[in-house]
C-alpha cells in the first residue's frame, strides 16, 4: 500500500502560470504537466504534476516503455495493466496517477486505421505523485505529496519556491521573445481545397458522412516552449489548456474541447466541438457571425453527426439506458472563434473503468468524422502524413479511476528544434470549399502568432531526372 498523503494548503493564492515558471521553466526542472484553466478562470481548478516515472509507446515498433522496460503492446494496454496493479492508498480527490498526451496514430491504429510513422513518441506519460492543486473559485492552492520525508520535504521547498514566485511568468516572458521563423504547410490552398473536393466525393459515393480532414504547418524555431504558452494563453485563453513536457518534448495547448471527463463514480461525459464561425471586428459583426452559426444547416448537421458517433461509442461501456445528450448545439464564444458544442453524457458499466472509456472513444468523432473506420481511412489517403500530437488527447487518468482528457486542437507540438501546428475542419456535402480554407488559417492564427512564424505555402518540387 502506498503511503498516506500529505496536503499543505497555502495561506494565500498564488498565480498557477508563476508557479509554473517559478518552479518548472527550466528544461532540466525535470517532467511535468499543466493543466490549464486560464488567466480568466473563475471556476474549476487548474493542476500541476511532476514525477519521475514515464512511459512511451511507438506504434511502428508495436512496443510501449513504462519506467524504462520495453515489451510489446498497446499503451492503453498498458495503462489498463499497470493502474490494476497499483496500490492507490489515500489520494483525498487529487488525481494523482498517469499525465501526459496521447498521439492521434495510437487511437487510429488501435481502430484498425491505418497510419503514417510519426517520428515522436507516439504516446507520452507521466506517473505524478506531486501535484499542485489551485481552486479557482475558492482562490486556494494545495500541495500534495506523499507522506513520507521526500514527500514533505518537497512540500516544504515548493512552497518557500511559491511564496515567492510573483511575477515569475512576466519575467520569462520578458527573457525570452519569440523570434521570428517561417512555417510551411504540408498541402498549399490548391492541394488542400483538391482533399476537400475528393472528401466530398466520397460522401457523394456513400464512404462517409462527414470527414474531419487537417493540414499541418512546420518549421525550425529556437523559441522557447514556455514563453509560447504564456503568450498564446494571453492572446487565446482556453479552459482545457496545457502545457505538456515529458522526455524534452513539449506540447503546448490552448484546447476549447474536452474529450472526456470521468468521475470515480464512474460518470462519463464528452463535450463534441463542430461548427465554427470567426470572431467579428465589431460588436455587430461578432453578433451576426454567432446567430450565422446557429442557424447555419450545415454546421448543425454536422454537430449532430459526431453526437450520434459519440453516443454510439459510449454506448459500447456504458450502462444500457444511461447514454443521453445532456446538451445539444450551444454556442461558446472563445479569442477567436465561436464554436458549436453538445455534451453526451452516460455512466460506465460494472468492471470498466477510464481507460475503457478512453478505448471506446478514442480517437474522438469530432476528429475522425463518421463512420470513423472509414473516415480515418479515407484521411489517411488525402492528408498524406501524420497528425502525431495534434487531433490526440491530453490530460490524466487518475488512481482513483477518474480522468480528464481535452483534445489536442489549438497546439503546438516542440521537438528537437521544430514546432508544429495542426488545423483542420469537418467536411460535408455541404461545406463551400473556400470557407473550409479559411477556416483552418482562422484556428491557426492565434497558434502562428504565438510562436513568431509567419505561414507559407510548400515550394514547388521538381522530381529530379532519373
Amino acid at each position: 500500500m502506498a503511503p498516506p498523503l500529505r496536503v499543505l494548503r497555502l495561506d494565500t493564492w498564488v498565480d498557477p502560470a508563476d508557479a509554473f515558471a517559478a518552479l518548472f521553466a527550466a528544461p532540466d526542472a525535470g517532467d511535468a504537466v499543466w493543466l490549464d484553466s486560464g488567466p480568466e478562470a473563475t471556476e474549476g481548478r487548474s493542476l500541476i504534476g511532476t514525477g519521475t516515472v514515464t512511459a512511451t509507446a511507438s506504434v511502428a515498433d508495436g512496443t510501449v516503455t513504462l519506467g524504462g522496460r520495453t515489451r510489446e503492446g498497446d499503451i492503453l494496454s498498458a495503462l489498463r495493466d499497470d493502474l490494476a496493479g497499483r496500490a492507490t492508498g489515500e489520494t483525498s480527490g487529487h488525481p494523482l496517477g498517469w499525465w501526459g498526451r496521447l498521439g492521434y496514430e495510437a487511437g487510429a491504429a488501435a481502430a484498425g486505421a491505418p497510419v503514417a510513422p510519426t517520428g515522436i513518441p507516439d504516446a507520452a506519460l507521466l506517473l505524478v505523485d506531486r501535484l499542485l492543486s489551485f481552486d479557482h473559485a475558492a482562490r486556494t492552492v494545495e500541495l500534495v505529496a506523499a507522506d513520507d520525508a521526500d514527500g514533505r520535504a518537497w512540500i516544504a521547498a515548493t512552497g518557500e519556491v511559491l511564496a515567492h514566485c510573483g511575477g515569475a511568468a512576466a519575467a520569462r516572458l520578458a527573457e525570452h521573445t519569440v523570434p521570428d521563423a517561417t512555417a510551411t504547410w504540408r498541402h498549399d490552398d490548391t492541394a488542400y481545397l483538391a482533399a476537400i473536393a475528393a472528401c466530398q466525393e466520397a460522401i457523394r459515393a456513400g464512404d462517409a458522412y462527414q470527414l474531419c480532414l487537417t493540414n499541418r504547418a512546420e518549421a525550425r524555431t529556437a523559441a522557447d516552449p514556455l514563453a509560447v504558452h504564456l503568450r498564446l494563453r494571453r492572446a487565446s485563453p482556453a479552459p482545457h489548456a496545457g502545457f505538456v513536457r515529458i522526455g524534452g518534448d513539449v506540447l503546448v495547448s490552448s484546447s476549447p474541447e474536452e474529450f472526456l471527463r470521468v468521475d470515480a463514480g464512474g460518470r462519463v461525459r464528452t463535450r463534441p466541438i463542430k461548427g465554427t464561425r470567426p470572431r467579428g471586428a465589431t460588436v455587430a459583426d461578432d453578433l451576426a457571425l454567432r446567430a450565422e452559426l446557429e442557424a447555419s444547416e450545415k454546421e448543425r448537421a454536422e454537430n449532430v453527426m459526431i453526437v450520434d458517433l459519440m453516443r454510439n461509442d459510449l454506448g459500447r461501456v456504458c450502462e444500457l439506458g444511461t447514454v443521453e445528450v445532456t446538451s445539444l448545439l450551444a454556442v461558446e464564444s472563445y479569442a477567436q472563434v465561436h464554436q458549436l458544442v453538445s455534451s453526451v453524457e452516460g455512466r460506465l458499466r460494472a468492471g470498466l473503468g477510464a481507460v475503457d472509456a478512453v478505448a471506446a472513444c478514442f480517437p474522438a468523432g469530432s476528429m475522425t468524422g463518421t463512420p470513423k473506420l472509414s473516415a480515418m481511412r479515407i484521411l489517411n489517403r488525402l492528408e498524406d502524413g501524420p497528425r502525431g500530437a495534434f487531433a490526440g488527447c491530453f490530460g490524466y487518468v487518475g488512481l482513483d479511476g477518474s480522468a480528464r482528457l481535452a483534445m489536442v486542437i489549438r497546439s503546438l507540438y516542440f521537438t528537437a528544434g521544430t514546432v508544429s501546428i495542426g488545423a483542420g475542419g469537418g467536411i460535408t456535402a455541404l461545406s463551400v470549399p473556400e470557407e473550409e480554407l479559411a477556416e483552418v488559417r482562422v484556428k491557426a492564427s492565434a497558434l502562428l502568432a504565438a510562436a513568431g512564424l509567419t505561414a507559407q505555402d510548400p515550394p514547388d518540387v521538381t522530381p529530379a531526372a532519373n
